[in-house]
This record gives structure tokens, sequence and C-alpha cells, in this order.
């Protein structure tokens, strides 16, 4: 294990990833800018605190993970503060947005958020994609890596 990988419950790990969609999918339909903050909350406290004292890996692990066993994922802790730290400033401009007096296009971004969210809970985190990507040189058709 190099020093950049952590070892973090897969329970915890699919809890935060699939909470954090419930959350965002019940702001949009809800229009509640509240949850969009907690949601934003969570992703800040995660990329501040590292995947492995996340409020929601926490969370888990100290109610329904002394419950249930559950593997242990190895996850690039670089990469996961990258897709927290992403995932926060998409979260901002959408606040910034949902306090105009027009706040279609902040809803607009919510529900944007809400579809790569679940991407993420299901396993196709694009926010870890274009970390892979900035970490290598890049990876993209133009740049032939």
């Amino acid at each position: 294990m190099t020093e950049n990988k952590v070892m973090v419950s897969r329970g915890g790990f699919l809890f935060c990833r699939w909470t954090v969609a419930v959350i965002l999918w019940c702001a949009f339909f809800l229009r509640s800018r509240e949850l969009v903050i907690l949601s934003c909350a969570i992703l800040a406290l995660s990329a501040l605190l590292k995947i492995r004292k996340a409020p929601l890996v926490w969370i888990y692990t100290m109610t329904l993970g002394k419950l249930f066993q559950s593997s242990l994922e190895e996850l690039d802790e670089s990469a996961m503060r990258f897709a927290h730290s992403f995932g926060t400033v998409l979260h901002l401009i959408a606040i910034s947005l949902l306090y105009l007096p027009n706040p279609r296009a902040g809803w607009l971004l919510v529900l944007i958020l809400c579809f790569g969210k679940t991407a993420g809970a299901m396993g196709f985190c694009t926010a870890l994609k274009i970390y892979g990507c900035l970490k290598s040189g890049g990876c993209c058709r133009f740049t032939g890596k």
C-alpha cells in the first residue's frame, strides 16, 4: 500500500456516496436550498478531513458498521480529496445561483449534480477520472495519452 492509498469500510464508502446522492435528489425535488447546503457541507468536510474521517463514513462506522461486517476498500486519498473538493466548488456555484432573483440556473446545476452524484454512487465517478487525467498529464484523444 502506497502513502496515498487508504483502507476504508466498503459499507461506509457506499453509505457516504448514496446518502449525498439522496440528499441532492431530495433538495432538487423539494426545492430546498438548505439540503444543497447540507450536501455541500458534507463534501467540504470530507475534503478537509480526508476520506477516513469523512462525516458519513464516520457515522456509518459508529452506527451501522457495528452491526454489519463490511470488507475494506482501498482508495486513493488524494483522488478522493480532489473529487470532494471539485464537488464542493460545483455546489458553491449552485448555491450562489440559487440565491439569485431567478434561481432556474441554480436548480439546473443542482439537477446536473444529482445525475453526477448518482453516477458516482454507482461507481462511475467523473471527478476521479478527471483527477487521473490531470495526474497522468492528460487522457484525451488530442493529447494522445
